[in-house]
């Protein structure tokens, strides 16, 4: 992927985009907006992030690093309608009923979704509390990471985007995924008449192959059109109707095929990409990325370039920095960022900080250009929801560290599946300690035939589980837990916990990993 520059909105863009923050601010004087944006690639927790954030404010949850929490100045958390009529609401109740009744994970973000969080706080100062309790509305904004990968497209044109797009697909393991739909494309005519079926041809293929290097065994991200998985009510238009072509130098003929695709590309644009980057991306004053980096690190090394490459690119769509008191009346940027690498509960406490640090080394470049810009950045690794516990597992006389949980219906492992009823004791593996590790390439057949053989010497071997805390769902086991131990990363997920009771039978709130560290920092200094 080219070096990406923040897109720039048109005359009447920036007109509309100043009216709506005008109207924000006129709405916010007497009680401050908070817009906070949520994204990541798909399956990498917003929905649950969202839920867990709203379940636990709402309901008192544990958050000792959330200081208006931990110092009890937060006197209320309330649910109210969301200012903006047109955006759908974010079904916070749904996603709570299916995490704690159903004990599911909540589907995933497929659309944007909108939700109005009002937070009543003491404030620290002595002086403001004078005037009695603070305010603040957190409109959150949720939206597919999908989208963020088609902003960088706004500075592209139709050429240049077929040039890097198939320059990607005879690459590496894009190669084999892609070789039907680049079989059907050399054989087409670029300067033929423009034809209708030909296209549906082609961009079926195309969507084949995105779809395809997606999946969980390939995990590969930097592959606009966002919308192409994700069509919603624009499906089979013109608008998701193209495809990529090799078009050599000088514009293509009028009337031809590849004009053709030239014009269904800037439509995608103008339709799809700037209408999201104006009403929405463009309003956002602080802004979570969450990062599924675990699933990545399961597909190779190739997949950790790509999830790098595509976090360069579309992060350089952002538009970090501090404005003014006057100029935020019209305008408005990102002042807070916060990477995380969720599902850090599939990882024993021992492995969060090479987590940490694996993010750090997929953002560097990202993070080193918002902090010049003057926006404050963050890396944390955690779990909107905790599904798992810790456990030792002791084997030949070695205490190994180990997550200790009940696997989702027809998780399966070594091809071995898992009972959901069972608790299973998983030695995850080890990270690097060196993130630059992870970008090299893989080992040679002799090591790998190496490392095959110490796999197989591992395989059925278990040992007794000792319990490193009480059990989260308030009751012991009835029956011993499974164990595996491997030496290789292993990942299983993990259904969403019981939640424990009170001695009044109260439910308590969703346990999570550093949840509260990412909520101190987007939203500590608004409620100081």
């Amino acid at each position: 992927m080219s070096t990406a520059h923040p897109p720039e909105l048109s005359l009447y863009d920036q007109a509309v985009t100043a009216l709506a923050n005008a109207g924000d601010f006129a709405m916010g004087l007497a009680t401050p907006t908070l817009r906070l944006g949520v994204t990541g690639l798909s399956r990498a927790g917003k929905t649950v992030f969202i839920t867990a954030l709203v379940h636990n404010l709402v309901h008192g949850g544990r958050l000792p690093l959330f200081e208006p929490v931990a110092r009890g100045r937060l006197a209320k958390a309330e649910l109210e309608p969301q200012p903006d009529d047109a955006v759908p609401r974010f079904d916070v109740e749904d996603h709570v009923a299916t995490l704690i009744e159903k004990r599911l994970w909540p589907s995933s973000t497929r659309r944007i979704s909108e939700l109005r969080l009002t937070l009543e706080f003491q404030s620290s100062s002595f002086f403001a509390r004078a005037f009695g309790r603070g305010r603040l509305h957190l409109d959150i904004v949720d939206y597919p990471g999908e989208w963020l990968l088609d902003l960088p497209l706004l500075t592209k044109s139709y050429a240049e985007w077929s040039a890097e797009t198939l320059a990607r697909a005879r690459h590496g393991a894009h190669a084999g995924l892609a070789a039907e739909w680049l079989a059907a494309t050399a054989a087409v005519d670029r300067a033929a008449p423009e034809d209708e079926t030909t296209a549906r041809r082609l961009a079926a293929l195309f969507t084949d192959y995105l779809r395809a290097a997606r999946a969980d065994e390939h995990a590969l991200s930097t592959l606009p059109p966002g919308r192409f998985l994700m069509p919603g009510d624009l499906e089979g238009s013109p608008a998701l109707t193209f495809a990529p072509l090799a078009l050599g130098t000088g514009a293509p003929p009028s009337k031809s095929l590849a004009a053709m695709m030239e014009r269904r590309y800037e439509a995608y644009k103008d339709v799809v990409v700037r209408p999201f980057f104006r009403d929405h991306f463009s309003r956002l004053d602080r802004q979570i990325v969450l990062v599924d980096a675990l699933q990545a690190l399961n597909a190779g090394p190739e997949a950790v370039s790509d999830l790098r490459e595509a976090l360069t690119g579309i992060l350089a769509c952002f538009r970090p920095g501090r404005t003014s008191w006057l100029a935020s009346i019209l305008t408005r940027r990102i002042d807070r960022i916060v990477f995380a690498a969720t599902k850090a509960d599939h990882l024993h406490r021992s492995s969060h900080d090479r987590l940490e640090k694996i993010l750090r080394r997929l953002v560097d470049d990202a993070m080193a250009r918002a902090s010049l810009q003057g926006a404050a950045v963050d890396v944390v690794a955690l779990a909107a929801v905790r599904a798992t516990r810790e456990a030792i597992v002791e084997h030949d006389g070695e205490k190994l560290p180990a997550i200790l949980g009940r696997p989702l219906p027809g998780e399966t492992l070594d091809g071995e599946p898992l009972d959901p009823d069972a608790e299973f004791a998983l030695f995850p593996g080890d990270l690097p300690e060196d993130p630059d590790s992870l970008f090299e390439a893989p080992a040679d057949s002799e090591s790998e035939h190496e490392e095959a053989e110490s796999d197989s010497k591992h395989e059925d071997r278990a040992g007794a589980v000792s319990d490193s805390r009480p059990t989260t769902s308030g009751h012991s086991r009835t029956r011993p837990a499974k164990t595996r131990v491997d030496p290789a990363l292993a990942f299983v997920r993990f259904r969403p916990p019981r939640l424990e009771r009170t001695a009044e039978g109260l439910t308590l709130s969703l346990p999570h990993i550093r949840l509260d560290r990412a909520l101190q920092f987007l939203l500590g200094d608004r409620m100081s």
